[in-house]
């Protein structure tokens, strides 16, 4: 932990340091050696959190970009279960920033018992699995609206690169049936495949930070999330977690890190992060 509480306020760990957890008011210690972030840990073996993961320089530096005020909340639920949160903004938004792997069952624990929660994941140990491949135009943009992609994986470079069909096409091709992207499928055979160099002009025009990716391997659970995912591979951008359209294309979201983090900041506007 990063805080106990030392002569009625919280304070980081110092060497020696005496303290009391500001959620179960056990002794505790700080832990302030050489190799290892400065730290409280409870006195014995026990945490009255048992979500709690010990942090890393990358957890403590997130932690590090909003107010100490706002960092290591204690929540009590009405059965006296008690958690921290690690980061909980004046909007009611919890921000979890997590290391390491999770189960299903606890990311939905966490989920219910936060509610409004957004999860900010260190993607350093899964970043050779997860390729990023071309962009792709606003969703909601006029070329945006007739266009059907094909899934791009490692294994497809063409698809990688950007292919895709002409709903018009399927409709023209198909008049009998009612073709929607949510109805198209393998089943309907294009005469027409299109690669991205003809449309790219239009797609870097109405370009928003979207982009076609394959997880190799995947922590399926972050996938099944209802709430918003975003991972931390060590550069300015956040990688969002979406679905593109109707048809269920899986996209990831560039998102600037300075804005998440200026959007969580102000009060009034907090509530996009969770978009």
């Amino acid at each position: 932990m990063q805080y106990a509480i030392v002569d009625g306020k919280r304070r980081e760990a110092f060497a020696g340091g005496r303290g009391s957890c500001p959620t179960c008011n056990a002794e505790m210690i700080a832990k302030c050696g050489p190799r290892v972030i400065h730290h409280w840990s409870h006195k014995g073996s026990r945490n009255c959190d048992p979500w709690w993961e010990n942090e890393t320089d990358w957890h403590r530096e997130w932690k590090s970009y909003f107010p100490e005020e706002w960092r290591e909340i204690t929540h009590l639920s009405k059965d006296g279960e008690i958690h921290r949160a690690d980061i909980k903004t004046p909007a009611g938004i919890v921000i979890e920033i997590q290391h390491s792997s999770m189960t299903d069952a606890e990311r939905q624990a966490r989920e219910t018992f936060y509610g409004n929660i957004v999860w900010v994941l260190d993607g350093k140990g899964f970043e050779k699995n997860f390729h990023i491949f071309h962009m792709l135009p606003d969703p909601n943009s006029t070329i945006a609206s007739d266009i059907i992609w094909a899934k791009a994986s490692k294994k497809m470079g063409g698809a990688a690169r950007g292919l895709f069909f002409r709903l018009s096409e399927a409709q023209r091709s198909y008049p009998e049936k009612v073709i929607t992207k949510e109805t198209f499928d393998d089943s309907v055979e294009m005469r027409e495949v299109h690669s991205m160099q003809s449309i790219r002009a239009e797609v870097e025009e109405s370009y928003s930070g979207h982009h076609q990716y394959d997880w190799i391997r995947p922590r399926r659970t972050w996938l099944d999330s209802p709430c918003p995912v975003y991972i931390d591979f060590g550069n300015d951008f956040l990688v969002k977690l979406g679905i593109y359209d109707e048809s269920g294309l899986p996209c990831i979201h560039y998102v600037a890190k300075r804005k998440f983090i200026q959007d969580a900041m102000v009060k009034t506007v907090a509530t996009t992060i969770c978009n």
